[in-house]
């Protein structure tokens, strides 16, 4: 059974409907909660690919939280081994920085349901290539990066020119949530964190509005994530085989 090592910053960005496509393809699963153990000191000894997911602070704030100086080490020591790496959101600014990308304020916070084109480079690429041109995806972050040097540019959005990279043939970073579902945005929205954050931005992203949508895009998301999360568990090299056994 192949392991894979998921690194969580806080207990509502989890791994979604990455989880029961994963499971279903034979991983096991271990998880790294930094929120719950800061100082925790993982190693990819043993494992067969690595997941960043989302979280609210800066990948730059490693003086207030430091164990992001420990994820990074942890993506460098994937990148030597050639592991396959998904990184999501705070996890896509980390590899970006990683890869000696900066990690800077958006121009504008992306809370919601936004637009995201797919660059004619992703045309070829085995995971952007399933979307359907410019498609409605979920979003929740006020950072952004510059594409790293030799890593392929594949989405962008009117509000944030880099939404994903590949780096190489097995190393990607995605901007935008491709892993919610309905009951994840209702509780993200609930968050008191979150709440100020949208409180912040002073009338210019709605929670109503969100919710109000979220029904009329959440099934499309669901079918991309499939196709895309698909095409990465072939890239994490994996499929669970059906054991047939004799017949008596």
């Amino acid at each position: 059974m192949k392991k894979l090592l998921v690194v969580q910053h806080i207990p509502h960005e989890i791994l979604g409907t990455l989880n029961p496509l994963l499971k279903r393809a034979g991983f096991r699963i271990r998880y790294v909660n930094f929120s719950r153990h800061p100082d925790a000191d993982p190693s990819l000894e043993g494992y067969h690919g690595l997941v960043v997911l989302g979280g609210p602070m800066s990948a730059n704030a490693t003086d207030l939280f430091p164990h992001l100086a420990t994820e990074l080490k942890l993506i460098e020591q994937a990148l030597k081994k050639s592991l396959p790496v998904l990184d999501v959101c705070l996890g896509a600014q980390l590899i970006a920085k990683t890869l000696g990308a900066r990690v800077y304020p958006n121009e504008e916070k992306e809370i919601g349901w936004y637009d995201v084109t797919p660059t004619q480079d992703a045309k070829d690429d085995p995971l952007l290539a399933e979307f359907r041109g410019t498609e409605k995806v979920f979003q929740w972050h006020g950072d952004t990066f510059d594409i790293p040097k030799s890593a392929v540019h594949l989405a962008f959005s009117p509000l944030c020119a880099n939404q994903a990279f590949r780096y190489g043939a097995n190393v990607y970073g995605l901007q935008f949530h491709l892993e919610v579902d309905e009951p994840m945005i209702h509780r993200w929205l609930r968050v008191p964190e979150n709440r100020s954050e949208i409180a912040g931005v002073h009338g210019k992203i709605d929670p109503d509005r969100i919710q109000g949508e979220t029904p009329g895009y959440i099934q499309r998301l669901h079918d991309l994530s499939d196709r895309v999360f698909g095409e990465l568990i072939k890239m994490f090299g994996f499929q669970k085989k059906l054991v047939r056994l004799p017949s008596r």
